[in-house]
């Protein structure tokens, strides 16, 4: 959670810095967002994985 946010205060800031690069932030941040989540996602399933079938 904390790294989301972190990614977010970075866009905007780059953002105000520069907002002709709006479009390239966005779309590597909405990239960055999704890598994060299905990490976060894949170690749900693991442990569900791990508690469940052991």
């Amino acid at each position: 959670m904390v790294d989301i946010a972190a990614k977010i205060l970075g866009i905007v800031l780059g953002i105000s810095r520069n907002p002709s690069l709006s479009q390239d932030l966005m779309r590597i941040a909405i990239l960055g967002f999704a890598l994060t989540e299905a990490i976060a996602l894949f170690a749900v399933m693991m442990a569900f994985l791990i508690l469940f079938a052991f």
